[in-house]
Parts: structure tokens; C-alpha cells; sequence
């Protein structure tokens, strides 16, 4: 897999350098200069989750790494189910938040941390992250107790659910959180900044666990294939996929699936108020405006990270751009259709719900609608209860992780301040 930097393009690198590196040169992102289409299709919807996407990330990776390896990690990373859901008579969601953490970044933090752990060959590695919500909690325990790898997360503080929160700053032992006053956008940039700064960089050993990690958004594209594999045939080329989008690394999966022959025939960028994409779809131009805080708050990014390698596939031909529409979901629109899908027997948090809506508004006759569920309600449970009028019950690792001591540490929103704290947490035992 030759992979090119989007900012840079003299700066190449293989799937294992990018996947050890995070970012490129001038905070670049990593993007294969090609994508080979996968023949046979149908022969690959009728495999199980885990073959299947074993030949996926074998096709995409090429011989860099045994076909042995990739099918140790996709068995040990996809070890829980990703079930198609009925809503209504053409609207399916589906449901990625049945693995450990219960959200969505499960199946590309886990594979990440398989992948990362053998690549490294047992060097020190510092990853190095920011989390709107549920990337936290996937990569705290993706990577939880492994030698040799110390895992920093950058939070905004008191703007994630507390029991998002929880899920991941109540680990210890190689796991460090750090609460940074500001948004999300705040935490993102600081991460950049020490991409950047070949101290840091070079001296911690320095990668990123975000979606800006190719190995994180290769395995999400295997579970694209996954709901399409649990369509009947005849309806395979009429889904249209509706995507909750903050950072947008899980529509760049989408179209990546479709690049590879997956027939969907057209996809939706869901945003609330921070609606950057929808807005730029419409006009463009691209004009971020001050991030707004939202009850959907894992989509509360007002510039994108992952829209470059969007971008990219668009500018090169590979994606044509009228296949992808761009909806923004209000406030009051949000909560009224948490209200609509709880009517129609189908709890929903947030972003779900605006995934809902957006399909919801425009699908047309002779089209499937699939909405991605990224999070289980329970992460979000103060607000679907305050919104619904009725209590939730925690499932069992949410219960646990609640009980726990948040071990967060506060840093001020300055590169100076995390710098020192990197450092510090690195020269621990």
C-alpha cells in the first residue's frame, strides 16, 4: 500500500509508517494514491464479518503484512456483532455500538491497537489524541495494558457526557487523561502542534490515534460491507447511507467501501449547527464558523480533519460529488426526532438522530435508508432521558466505569502547558 501525504506529496510512506507516524509532513494526512476495485462483490457480502473483512484489509494493505497477521487482528478487533435494525419500512440503522466501549471506534481502535502493537516491535510509542466523546474511550481500551505504549488523551473539558468521560479516565496504568478547557477544535489543535514539533514528535515517539490513522479508517470501512451484506440483493444498490459527521473519518470510510465496488448509491453528510460541510456543499466555500455546543456533542467540530482526504478523492475523479448531500440538524429538530424514533419503538441518542432526520428528509421513493448508530443511548443517558421523559438503564460497563474516580488531569489550553505534561508522563515508570 503506497500511501501519499494529502499536504505534501514528496512525503510517502508505507501502511507500516503511516500507521506509525499519525500524521505527515506539515500535519499532512496519509491517503493511498490508488484504489484497486475488489472483484466479486457478491461472493463478498455472502462471507461472515470477520472473513469478509479480512479479504478487504488484505486487498487494501497488499503483502506489507501476512495475510496471517491481518486475520489475527481482524478476530481479535471484530469480536462483536454490527446488526442491522429495522425503524421503518425503508430505514434501517446500523447499530456499531456493540463492542466494548459501545460506540462505533471500537472496531478501528481496536484494530489499531493490534496493528500498532505489532508493527512497533515493542519500541516506546506515545499516542497522543483528542476526543469529542467516544474515540476516548475506544482507544483507552484498545490499548490498555499494552508494553511500551502510553496512551495521552485531550479531552474539552465538561463538554462530553459524564459518562463518556468515565468510560475512559477511570483507567490507569499506561492510560493518561487530560482535560483541556475549550472545545474540541482546542484539543485537536494541540495535537497537531506536536505533531509538528520534532522534539515532541521524535523524542515520545509520537502517534495518533484519531481517524487521522489509516488503520483506524481502513477498518471502518469493513462494516459498510457489513450492512449491505444484510440487505436482500435487490436492495444493495438503492442504499443510501446517512453519516453522523463530526471529524469525518467515518464518511471517508463510506466512500472508500464504495470506492472498492460496494453499490451504494449515494451518501449523506449529517452535521448539527456545526455545519461547515452541508454549507460548503452548498456554496463552495469553505467558512468555518466558531464551533457551537450541542447535545450530539461528538459532531461538535467546526473544521473537519478528515474532509482533506474527502477532498482528495473528489479532486481526483475518484468520488463523484453529487453522490454525497449535506444536511444540518438544529437543536429542536434533534430532540423532536429522539421523541419520533422513541414512537416508533427505537431509542436513539443523538447523532443517531440527526443521522435520522437527515435521511429522513432526503430519501426518495425506491431508496433504502441506512443511518449509522455510533453510540449506545445509555453514553448519552442524562440527555435521551431529560428529551424522552423516561429512564434508561446503564448496561453493564457503563455501570462500572460510573462508580469509578474520574484519574483526569486539568492542563491550561496552551502548547507550553501540554509539552511539559507530555514529558511528565512520559518519564514515569
Amino acid at each position: 500500500m503506497k500511501l501519499v501525504n494529502l499536504k505534501d506529496s514528496s512525503d510517502v510512506a508505507s501502511f507500516s509508517e503511516a500507521v506509525k507516524k499519525g500524521l505527515g509532513k506539515h500535519q499532512g494526512l496519509y491517503f493511498p494514491e490508488s484504489i484497486t476495485p475488489m472483484e466479486d462483490i457478491d461472493t463478498l457480502l455472502a462471507l461472515p464479518l470477520v472473513e469478509r473483512s479480512i479479504k478487504i484489509l488484505t486487498h487494501l494493505i497488499g503483502d506489507e503484512l501476512s495475510q496471517e497477521d491481518i486475520s489475527s487482528f481482524v478476530t481479535k478487533a471484530f469480536s462483536f456483532a454490527a446488526p442491522l435494525k429495522k425503524v421503518t419500512d425503508n430505514i434501517h440503522s446500523l447499530e456499531l455500538f456493540h463492542g466494548p466501549t459501545l460506540a462505533f471506534k471500537d472496531f478501528g481502535g481496536r484494530f489499531m491497537a493490534q496493528t500498532l502493537a505489532h508493527i512497533s516491535q515493542g519500541e516506546p510509542v506515545t499516542i497522543l489524541t483528542a476526543t469529542s466523546g467516544d474515540t476516548g474511550a475506544a482507544v483507552a481500551h484498545a490499548f490498555y495494558g499494552i508494553d511500551n505504549i502510553k496512551v495521552v488523551i485531550l479531552f474539552p473539558k465538561g463538554k462530553i457526557s459524564p459518562l463518556q468521560e468515565k468510560l475512559f479516565s477511570t483507567l490507569d496504568r499506561n492510560i493518561h487523561t487530560v482535560a483541556i478547557p475549550g472545545d474540541f477544535d482546542n484539543c485537536q489543535q494541540l495535537v497537531k502542534t506536536a505533531f509538528d514539533d520534532p522534539e515532541v514528535r521524535e523524542g515520545l515517539h509520537l502517534n495518533s490515534a484519531n481517524s487521522i490513522n489509516i488503520s483506524r479508517l481502513m477498518a471502518q470501512i469493513c462494516y459498510y460491507f457489513e450492512a449491505l451484506a444484510q440487505l436482500p440483493k435487490d436492495q444493495q444498490s438503492k442504499a443510501v447511507f446517512s453519516v453522523p459527521s463530526g471529524n469525518f473519518g467515518n464518511l471517508t470510510a463510506g466512500i472508500i467501501a464504495k470506492l472498492l465496488g460496494l453499490p451504494i448509491k449515494r451518501f449523506i453528510a449529517a452535521t448539527n449547527s456545526n455545519d461547515t460541510v452541508p454549507r460548503f456543499l452548498q456554496t463552495g466555500k469553505w467558512e468555518p464558523k466558531p464551533t457551537v455546543a450541542t447535545i450530539s456533542n461528538a459532531m461538535d467540530v467546526s473544521q473537519p480533519n478528515n474532509w482533506p482526504r474527502i477532498q482528495a478523492m473528489v479532486d481526483t475523479g475518484m468520488f463523484d460529488a453529487s453522490l454525497l448531500k449535506g444536511e444540518a440538524i438544529d437543536e429542536e429538530y434533534t430532540q423532536a426526532t429522539m421523541r419520533k424514533l422513541a414512537n416508533l419503538g427505537y431509542i436513539s441518542e443523538p447523532h443517531a438522530a440527526v443521522a435520522f432526520k437527515s435521511l429522513s428528509q432526503s430519501l426518495v421513493e425506491d431508496e433504502v435508508g441506512i443511518f449509522l448508530g455510533t453510540a449506545h443511548p445509555a453514553k448519552f443517558r442524562e440527555t435521551v432521558e431529560n428529551v424522552l421523559g423516561q429512564p434508561i438503564s446503564l448496561p453493564q460497563a457503563l455501570a462500572d466505569s460510573s462508580a469509578k474516580e474520574s484519574l483526569a488531569i486539568d492542563v491550561d489550553n496552551s502548547y507550553a502547558a501540554l509539552k511539559a505534561h507530555l514529558f511528565s508522563i512520559v518519564g514515569e515508570a
